[in-house]
């Protein structure tokens, strides 16, 4: 018998050994090392694996000097992951860095010299600027006025859009301003805004992308320094980037084309803060020699998963998607099927979640790989409550940084202390438990819940996160680390906001869960209002609710349960209807496995899912007229799923229209002779 290999740590692989990691697309992507590159990578597909794998095989290679490459991506934990897989991939001194944080970098380093003195402040926070600006005007605002101002301040510096343009760029768009004030108002705000922070000597965050892009592209030589430096550039997350952040790149690239961007359309959840995924639907008109490279297997998730995501995307298209949607395929064996629950009430719902939790804990599922996830943050406080009343830990993701808890910061105290006089021979992760021990923490759990619990959930971060750094070191044949070493790894983990992982069961926006995964994800309150929200009434902005539940599904790699509550309140009535979004999704109804469930004892129509395109469209019309002559939703005058039926049977009568899954006789009195009309117009 022959002997297995050794495993070579990382750091120290060939650059073949480094592709030998990759599947046939990561690959070729990893292979991929001039630009222009797009790589359209779904949900799960391990993009950054293909990423950093072809920044460590470039600089293995010898294509890359590792300081010439400039990673960006859109969130600090993003950054830091990155930073430290490349890290383990011995590519040591390429630059991740957020867009903000790479700006910033370079505006500071650069201030002195163009501008002179130190940069000015930059503000934390835009409300106390916002809220004088709109005194100045004699414009009434009170703390929710003042944050969607801000909002839409925010809106229109990285979308380019100036005081002088607003009005005219808002009615292009159709964009609402702010509720309470018109266009012209918020023009005016945007000027007295500017104005409010020129005296007093700050600025914002946007306006470290809009002067850094000003300074590259008026002072010649210090773009000539900066592209000397920078020459390769990867863009993670490019379905989010805005104007603002492109204007920047265009800057560093300086009409060069070494640049590799990777998204997914389907992700796209950011618009309305002036994310837009045109950028990178258009990468190859802008690029015509630009290699594009798809990854579709999904190693997340199970089949079941990755079924319900590619579904609600295909509804999606069968609507007049705007762009083609990747087709996931799923890598892991079969798990579990995905749960459909319909509760009585709001408060039924998140107890009969902290039930369900309770049970996959007990099954040995850890309360870090578990998530609540909702549409609005108002959401939470029930799903905090029930966890609370059942004992479960959990921690509100959004909610105050990990790195300015006072019992963090504490500990860091004691460990910057403790390096000066530690003892080289007792191993570093001993030395933090007997420092940390010191200050209150113990290898069990209190049996108090709140805030003692949520006190001992973060110090035990910091042990869990000795105990990674030192088994890093050990898998890399580095030399052990310090605790002197792990106080500087904190220090940059809290400069980039890379906070550890935190035992407890994860309760999220599904806009915060972007760009994580659990194990088990609960998708709670999917009813209509909330999923799509109410406030999505144009086609686009509910295009985007589907994209935003698709991620929330991405989420899960084994158990995913979606919910929603009939009524608010125990006793109210039951006047929720779930999202229309799972229409021939949720199992109870027709439309799932492909057949109709018949209904007082007469056969429904087999569908197949081919249907005719024109008259599907011809059909959406003339339910969008009715729609807005009786001034209802759209979906509550037939949903997708009836039209698309319609489309594929061709009824000829009555009859016909009654095997149809949503036409029942009220419908078929009111509509039936429409639509058979319209059937028989389109038959010619």
């Amino acid at each position: 018998m022959s002997t297995p290999p050794v495993s070579r740590p990382l750091a120290h692989r060939s650059a073949d050994e480094i592709l030998d990691a990759l599947d046939p697309d990561q690959r070729d992507v990893a292979v991929a090392l001039r630009g222009p590159v797009c790589v359209l990578a779904g949900a799960g597909t391990g993009k950054t694996r293909a990423i950093t794998h072809r920044i460590a095989y470039g600089v293995r290679t010898g294509v890359y000097v590792p300081t010439s490459v400039l990673a960006v991506t859109f969130t600090a934990r993003a950054a830091g992951e990155m930073r430290t897989r490349l890290r383990e991939l011995g590519a040591t001194g390429v630059q991740a860095r957020t867009f903000h944080a790479a700006a910033l970098r370079q505006l500071g380093y650069f201030w002195p010299k163009v501008v002179g003195g130190a940069p000015p402040r930059i503000l934390e926070h835009k409300a106390p600027v916002v809220a004088e600006a709109a005194r100045r005007l004699g414009v009434g605002v009170d703390r929710v006025a003042v944050r969607d101002l801000s909002s839409e301040i925010e809106w229109a510096k990285v979308s380019l859009v100036t005081a002088d343009d607003y009005v005219r760029a808002c009615e292009a768009i159709d964009r609402e301003p702010p509720a309470g004030y018109d266009h012209q108002t918020v023009a005016r705000l945007l000027t007295a805004y500017e104005d409010v922070k020129t005296e007093r000597s700050v600025i914002d965050f946007e306006d470290v992308l809009l002067m850094l892009g000003d300074m590259l592209a008026t002072q010649g030589t210090v773009a000539d320094e900066v592209r000397r430096q920078y020459r390769h550039f990867v863009v993670d997350e490019y379905q989010d980037v805005s104007p603002l952040q492109q204007f920047v790149l265009d800057q560093w690239l300086g009409g060069r084309d070494e640049l590799c961007v990777v998204g997914d359309p389907s992700q796209t959840i950011y618009s309305f803060t002036g994310a837009t995924p045109h950028h990178l639907l258009t990468f190859s008109r802008t690029h015509p020699k630009a290699q594009v490279i798809r990854l579709v297997r999904d190693y997340r998730s199970t089949p079941q998963v990755v079924n319900l995501a590619n579904q609600l995307l295909a509804r999606a298209g069968r609507a007049g998607g705007a762009h083609q949607a990747l087709e996931l395929v799923a890598q892991r064996p079969a798990g579990p099927p995905v749960a459909f629950t319909a509760y009585d009430d709001d408060e039924a719902e998140a107890s009969g979640i902290a039930q369900r939790i309770g049970r996959l804990l007990a099954a040995g599922t850890r309360a870090s790989e578990i998530a609540v996830l909702y549409r609005t943050n108002a959401q939470s406080e029930a799903f905090e409550s029930a966890l609370a009343d059942a004992g479960i830990g959990y921690l509100v993701r959004g909610g105050e940084r990990f790195f300015q808890r006072k019992e963090v910061r504490d500990a860091i105290v004691l460990l910057r202390g403790a390096a000066r006089s530690a003892d080289p021979d007792v191993p570093m992760p001993e030395t933090v438990r007997d420092v940390l021990a010191a200050a209150g923490w113990a290898p069990a759990p209190p049996a108090a819940r709140g805030a003692a619990r949520e006190r001992w959930e973060s110090t035990q971060a910091l042990v869990a996160l000795a105990d990674d750094v030192a088994g890093l070191a050990a898998a890399s044949d580095a030399p052990a680390p310090t605790v002197a070493t792990f106080v500087a790894e904190l220090d940059e983990r809290a400069a980039a906001q890379h906070a550890p992982t935190v035992e407890g069961v994860t309760l999220a926006s599904l806009h915060a869960a972007k760009g994580l995964e659990w194990d088990a994800v609960f998708l709670a309150g999917m009813s209509e209002g909330l999923m799509p929200i109410s406030l999505a009434e144009t086609d686009e902005a509910v295009a985007e609710e589907r994209r935003l539940l698709y991620v929330g599904i991405t989420r899960a790699r084994e158990h995913l349960e979606l919910s929603f509550a009939r009524s608010r309140n125990p006793g109210g009535r039951a006047t929720r209807r779930r999202t229309r979004f799972l229409d021939g999704l949720w199992p109870d109804e027709p439309g799932v496995r492909g057949t109709r469930r018949a209904r007082a004892g007469q056969s429904k129509v087999r569908l197949t899912g081919e249907y005719d395109q024109a008259l599907f469209e011809e059909l959406r019309e003339w339910r969008r007229q009715v729609a807005q002559e009786t001034d209802k939703p759209a979906f509550t005058v037939l949903v997708d799923s009836a039209l698309a039926a319609v489309a594929e049977t061709r009824p000829t009568s009555q009859a016909d229209l009654a095997r149809i899954n949503g036409l029942g006789p009220a419908k078929i009195e009111r509509y039936g002779a429409t639509i058979l009309e319209i059937v028989r117009r389109a038959e010619g």
